[in-house]
This record gives C-alpha cells, sequence and structure tokens, in this order.
C-alpha cells in the first residue's frame, strides 16, 4: 500500500520521545510486512506492545488436504459450506497450496471476547454477504457487500457484523498482495490506464485509543497453529501512526472493466497481484462491438496456473447452472472454454451483469476435506452436455 497517511497524534520526528500529558514516554512500534526495505507504519501506543501475561496451548488448524495431485475440473457449492457462530471457527480453508490458501466463512457472530492476528499471510476478505466494521489499532473500516477489506500480515483486528448473515470469499497470502506493477508509475501513483484510483481506496478512520488494562487475548496463526496469547493491556491503545502500511478496503463495484472490438484476455480484468498468484475481479460491462465478435471467452489452455473462479452475483455467459457462491477449479494442463450452446446464445448480446472474483495461481492448489463436501461431482463433465 503505496500511499501515505497519519491519523491521531504523532511526534515531529520518528524514533524521538514523544510524551504522554503525565509525562510517560508512548511506546512507538515500527511496523512492517518485508523488514525495513519496504513499505512501513510507525504506531505510538500507550503501553509496550509486548506486555504477555499468559500463553494458552496451540491447536492444531493447518488444512486437511483430501488430494494433492489430480487433473480434472472441479467445481464447488460455496453456499452449503455451514454458517458457525465463531469467525474463527467458520473459517474452512478449501483450495491450498505453499503460496495461499483460499478459505470460505460464514461467521453469525462478531469477534467479542477476543482479537485475531495472522502471522503468517496478508488477507484478503471478500465481503459476498453482510456488512459491519472492522476494528484495529488504525481505526475502523466499514464493508459492505462487494467490498475487499485487505489485511497486512501481523495486523491485529476484530470484525463486527451487522448481523448473523456473512458470507465471506477470503485469500490468505503469504507473500504481500499489492497493486499490480503494470498500473503504477514509479513513484507509486495508479496510472490514468488503472482500472481504478486512489479515490477507491478506503482507509481508516475514527481512531480511538483504547486505555484499558486487563486480559486481552489474541489468537495469533502461525505455521498453522493458532496461540493464545494474553496481554495485559488493549491491543487498540494506540494515540497516532503514520506511515504506508495499514489494512483498507476496495470495492468491486468501483473497478472500472476494460473492454474492446474483440475478446479482452483476463489479465484487463486484474485488480491484485503478490509473487504467486493474481486477483482479478470480473464486473457488469459492455460485450466486444466489432461487428462479427464472440462475446464468450474462447477456450483457453491453463499452461501455467490454476484458475479459481467465484461466482457472486448475475448471468454467466459462458457457463451453465452457475449458482451463488460457487467456485470452479480449471488446473493447468487441460483447457477449457465456453459451455456447450452459450457460444452461438451470445452472438448479438450487448453486455453482461455478471460479478466474479478470479485467483489464478501459478502453483497447483491442493483440495481440502471441506471442499469434497461442497462438491459438484460431475462439472467435469459438464462440456459433453
Amino acid at each position: 500500500m503505496p500511499h501515505y497517511i497519519k491519523r491521531g497524534e504523532i511526534p515531529p520526528k520518528r524514533h524521538t520521545q514523544f510524551r504522554k500529558p503525565n509525562g510517560e514516554l508512548y511506546s512507538e512500534q515500527l511496523f512492517s510486512t518485508e523488514g525495513f526495505s519496504t513499505e512501513y507504519t510507525n504506531l505510538y501506543h500507550t503501553y509496550p506492545p509486548t506486555l504477555i501475561v499468559k500463553c494458552d496451548d496451540p491447536v492444531d488448524v493447518s488444512p486437511r488436504v483430501a488430494e494433492e495431485k489430480m487433473l480434472k475440473h472441479r467445481s464447488f457449492e460455496g453456499f452449503r459450506i455451514k454458517p458457525e457462530k465463531d469467525y474463527l471457527k467458520s473459517r474452512k480453508p478449501v483450495l491450498v497450496n505453499d503460496d495461499c490458501h483460499i478459505v470460505l466463512a460464514a461467521p453469525e457472530e462478531s469477534m467479542q471476547d477476543y482479537f485475531y492476528k495472522n502471522a503468517d499471510a496478508d488477507e484478503m476478505i471478500f465481503v459476498h454477504e453482510g456488512s459491519g466494521v472492522m476494528h484495529s489499532c488504525y481505526g475502523e473500516l466499514k464493508f459492505v457487500p462487494g467490498d475487499y477489506v485487505m489485511v497486512p500480515r501481523g495486523t491485529i483486528y476484530q470484525l463486527h457484523f451487522n448481523d448473523a448473515q456473512n458470507r465471506l470469499f477470503i485469500v490468505e497470502s503469504f507473500t504481500p498482495i499489492r497493486y499490480p506493477k503494470k498500473y503504477l508509475t514509479r513513484f507509486g501513483q495508479l496510472m490514468e490506464h488503472a482500472p481504478y484510483c486512489e479515490r477507491d481506496v478506503r482507509v481508516p478512520e475514527n481512531l480511538q485509543a483504547r486505555d484499558e488494562k486487563g486480559d486481552f487475548v489474541i489468537h495469533t496463526k502461525k505455521k498453522g497453529m493458532l496461540y493464545g496469547i494474553h496481554y495485559g493491556t488493549h491491543p487498540f491503545d494506540v494515540v497516532g501512526w503514520d506511515g504506508c502500511c495499514y489494512p483498507y478496503v476496495m470495492s468491486i463495484h468501483d473497478f472500472e472493466p476494460i473492454t474492446g472490438r474483440i475478446h479482452q484476455p483476463p489479465p484487463v480484468h486484474q485488480h491484485f497481484e503478490t509473487d504467486a498468484f493474481v486477483v482479478c475481479s470480473f464486473v457488469p460491462r459492455l460485450y466486444d462491438y466489432h461487428p462479427l465478435g464472440i462475446p464468450v471467452p474462447y477456450n483457453h489452455s491453463n499452461i501455467d496456473s490454476d484458475e479459481v473462479l467465484y461466482y457472486v452475483e448475475g448471468q454467466f455467459m459462458s457457463r451453465k447452472h452457475v449458482t451463488r457462491g460457487m467456485i470452479s477449479l480449471h488446473p493447468a494442463g487441460i483447457p477449457h472454454g465456453p459451455h456447450p450452446g452459450t457460444v452461438e446464445k451470445s452472438l448479438g448480446k450487448t453486455g453482461t451483469e455478471e460479478l466474479a472474483v478470479m485467483v489464478d495461481t501459478f502453483r497447483p492448489l491442493k483440495i481440502t476435506c471441506e471442499a469434497l463436501e461442497i462438491e459438484n461431482p460431475d462439472y467435469v463433465m459438464s462440456w459433453a452436455e
């Protein structure tokens, strides 16, 4: 996140004395996801962020892999993931590799008596259904359906939902999630041809330092284990911060589609990138306007990546029997394309209202036990209809 902002009270110079009204020093913390060599933020805590008072026994939350190697098209009914009251228990990994975990969640209750930190991975939380507020030491971020809530690894947060009807599509990335380089100037500004700009980014607001002592448990995930670490002071005790590394929100509805006379390749839909996968947003758009144009995608081979498509809303021009929350997996090594009959059906159409999130991974994905429980087993034969 390359854009500098500041909130609350900070000293004129970093790494210098900054005192409370009573004369005591605030505790400075440097927060950066890649050591000292990339974007960072300086936070000023009322108390040192190191006051551990108790540690619980760790719990193994590693994904349960059912299939490590396979070569056939698959699909999964995401809304068949059963709701769980607790946010952390609701998170069900369905597709995983060493670079990312793709997770479905249907939490019914807010995080009231604990906090959460992913010490390994950036998190991209796509809100399919539900709304609420993410609280962190940076302030508050409101979210609604269609939002990408982007959380740098190591961020301590709480999600407060407005009701019990919530559906989340989460990607945990073990390398930083960033804007695509092709959209950025050498100074970090989003360029004119990018499908979104800085005005579309929502940053934390309403910073309120919590000067509280007690027993505050932060469930911290590290290497597949969940550690309950208790601190003696509230983690949101920050009076001010500044920098370029913080959680933020972008809406899929603010992504401006790029269209052309003939069908455009998937990279025009790219929203985010990492060193190991890309994320694309498919949004309502005009179809190709060449007089002989074919609106649906052409058949294509996945040579270098596994393609995951999470269907959100609308009618999909190239697929039959699509449901909300469905996930399709088209693995590297075999071609895929439009379902039978969809090419002719698309001719003459002028636009589409489809909404979907795509994740293309550069290394093969593994299928978990939770994924097998919600699989459509006949999907691989759906091109023979």
